[in-house]
Order: structure tokens, then C-alpha cells, then sequence
């Protein structure tokens, strides 16, 4: 039987395909404030800005293409049991032939009811716009996790990691909860990892080793060692 592969991946994996991380130090998304994009106070004040705002982030991730880190996680499918875990929006893991995807903070390709969270539908092309509804006449909003709302996900991420043989962690700080608090749920005897150039502190997580390089090239190093046992 295949050993458990479960991955969280971060914004720095999709960094290296050209998509913006979230935000930068001083508090702003591509110049907008993150309390008027991704909020539902900002998408009540103003959901024409909201559908704008994502309808450029979700023409960006239409550009873009899967980059080495993506695929290097799919081809690992061949060996292990590969579940990924992302914080990210965009859909580069499935182009890139990942079957099992979790999608933390929702897809940016999906809509949903501004009434009925469980009303979800594909978008096809790049925009969404004033007038587009679902069955009941309510406005379709981008199917994205915003600030103070529930992250309905966590839990089902908490059991993958809880089976993992090999936890990896990819591209991301470990600062935003609650996804940075699913290393507590991987099993203490599973061996871990954690790719990014900046690695946190991670003396407090047992068997976590650092390999601190980017996505890619860290990812292959993993490779090198995972396919050799």
C-alpha cells in the first residue's frame, strides 16, 4: 500500500507561476485594502468593486501555468498516496494533474450564492458580474473564504493530516490560522518537512526538517530523497 503524502501549500507555490502573493507588508492587495476585497462588509458596500477585483485576479490564474512544483507533486501521485492541502485560490495544482485537492479558502474559477453558501458553480472564462444570480435571484459572489467567515474545510484537512505518513509543507509562513495550525494533527512518529527560503521556526514540531529553498527546487530535493527509500 502507498504511504500517505499530505501537502499544505502555501502562496509562495504559486509565487513562482507568476501570481502575486496575498499581500505585502503594508497591509494592501494589489493596492486595495483587504477589508474592501476580501471581506463580507467590503462585498456589501460595494460587490461591483469585489467582482472586478476578482475578475482581474481570476483572468491572472487563467494566464499563468502550472510551474515545476506543481507537476513534481503530481508525478509523485506514481509513488504515494499524494493529498493536497492549499491556502491558495487558483486552480494550478488540478491543471497541473493532482487528483485530490483541498481548497482551504475556496477557488477563484467558482462562484456561490450570496444567500446559499452550498450553491456553487463553475465560472466559465474570467468574469463574473451585477445581474449574474443563482436559482433564487440571489447575486453570485466569488466562492472564496473571506476574513470572519468560517473556514468550512479545516476540519476535513485536520483528518488528512492526522494520516499522514509524510507531512510537507510548501511555500507558506505558518502564520495565518487556522491553516497554520494543522501541523499539531500530523501523527508524532510521521516524517515532516517544510520548503521555503525563509523557514520559520519549526523547533517546536517534531521531525520537521527544513529544506530552504523555493517551491520548485526544494520540491525536487524532496523527490530526490522520497524516491530513493
Amino acid at each position: 500500500m502507498k504511504k500517505k503524502l499530505i501537502v499544505l501549500t502555501g502562496a509562495g507555490m504559486s509565487a513562482e507561476s507568476g501570481i502575486p502573493t496575498f499581500r505585502g507588508s503594508d497591509g494592501l492587495w494589489e493596492n486595495h485594502r483587504i477589508e474592501d476585497v476580501a471581506s463580507p462588509e467590503g462585498w456589501n458596500r460595494n460587490p461591483e468593486m469585489v467582482l472586478d477585483f476578482y475578475n482581474l485576479r481570476r483572468k491572472k490564474v487563467l494566464e499563468v501555468l502550472p510551474n515545476r512544483g506543481h507537476e513534481i507533486l503530481a508525478e509523485l501521485q506514481a509513488d504515494f498516496d499524494v493529498h493536497i492541502i492549499t491556502q491558495n485560490i487558483d486552480n494550478l495544482h488540478e491543471r497541473a494533474g493532482s487528483a485530490n485537492v483541498l481548497h482551504l479558502h475556496g477557488l477563484i474559477t467558482q462562484s456561490r450564492s450570496s444567500a446559499d453558501p452550498s450553491l456553487i458553480f463553475d465560472i466559465h472564462g474570467w468574469q463574473l458580474g451585477i445581474g449574474e444570480t443563482c436559482q433564487y435571484g440571489s447575486q453570485l459572489r466569488p466562492n472564496i473564504v473571506w476574513f470572519g467567515e468560517e473556514v468550512p474545510m479545516i476540519a476535513p484537512a485536520a483528518e488528512l493530516v492526522s494520516m499522514a505518513d509524510i507531512f510537507v509543507v510548501v511555500g507558506t509562513s505558518l502564520q495565518v490560522y487556522p491553516a497554520a495550525g494543522l501541523t499539531v494533527y500530523s501523527p508524532p512518529f510521521s516524517e515532516k518537512y517544510i520548503i521555503d527560503p525563509y523557514t520559520p521556526d519549526v523547533s517546536g514540531i517534531r521531525n520537521m526538517k527544513a529544506i530552504r529553498e523555493g517551491a520548485s527546487d526544494g520540491l525536487e530535493l524532496l523527490r530526490q530523497q522520497l524516491v530513493a527509500y
